[in-house]
């Protein structure tokens, strides 16, 4: 376990959702544990599982990103008053080791998405995401800001410039204001995987992959390839990841103690 968790402080949302003892007469422990996974998943649209003997807490960022406004109610989104206090809880948590982050989202609001993004990039807890579907738009840094990342062979990523809806006011500082906000996406995403600033930016503005817009579109292999996404995989193979990432820290923990 990370020497940086807190050893007295719990938080309810990423309390691990344990299985009852084998002798248990009436299953009411069973139950319990069935009604707190139930509930979790409600909720936050999480859940913490054991794997290997390791509890790795399950984040999923799905739909669109809802930052500061909210969307209307038809709409899938993942808010990020939610996200931030659980990432607080599992980085202090004493109890989860692991966190696995499933994405498949168009994007959203581009403020909320960095701060979820540098907040997952600054955790001492391993990290690793997996894409599905799509990581979209501001889902791009939130991919790369793991310790490592999946996309499944038949995800995308769409790489596009900043683009706003709504009034806008004609001068030229909204479209400095554009530049920097952009520059801010590039450099994040080049810090964080193995893309260099130059080429990404190429593939947010190129022009001739899609049709009413600028940008690129990136399958599973391509994203890989251009080093945006560390490996293809699966499910199961992020799950592997993340336990041996637990298990190398802790190694290298019980080395300095000795």
């Amino acid at each position: 376990m990370s020497s940086n968790k807190n050893e007295n402080g719990r938080n309810s949302i990423t309390e691990p959702v344990r299985t009852a003892p084998p002798d248990s007469d009436d299953g009411s422990e069973s139950s319990d544990s069935t009604d707190r996974e139930i509930k979790q998943i409600v909720e936050t649209g999480s859940i913490t599982v054991d794997k290997r003997g390791h509890y790795i807490h399950c984040l999923t960022v799905i739909g669109q990103i809802e930052g500061h406004y909210i969307l209307p109610p038809q709409n899938k989104t993942t808010k990020y008053e939610h996200v931030i206090p659980q990432l607080v809880a599992i980085e202090e948590s004493r109890d989860v080791e692991g966190l696995l982050i499933i994405l498949n989202t168009v994007g959203g609001d581009i403020e909320a998405g960095l701060a979820i993004a540098e907040l997952i990039a600054g955790m001492k807890t391993p990290t690793v995401s997996l894409v599905l579907g799509g990581g979209h738009s501001i889902g791009v840094p939130l991919a790369a800001s793991s310790s490592y990342s999946f996309i499944a062979p038949s995800a995308t990523m769409t790489v596009h410039p900043v683009r706003m809806t709504g009034l806008v006011l004609g001068v030229p500082q909204t479209m400095s204001y554009f530049e920097q906000m952009q520059e801010r996406i590039v450099r994040f995403v080049a810090d964080n995987s193995n893309i260099s600033a130059d080429r990404f930016r190429e593939l947010m503005l190129a022009t001739g992959e899609l049709v009413m817009d600028v940008g690129t579109v990136l399958d599973g292999e391509a994203a890989v390839s251009e080093g945006l996404i560390d490996s293809l995989g699966s499910l199961s193979d992020a799950l592997d990841k993340l336990c041996d990432m637990i298990e190398e820290n802790s190694s290298k923990e019980k080395g300095e103690r000795s």
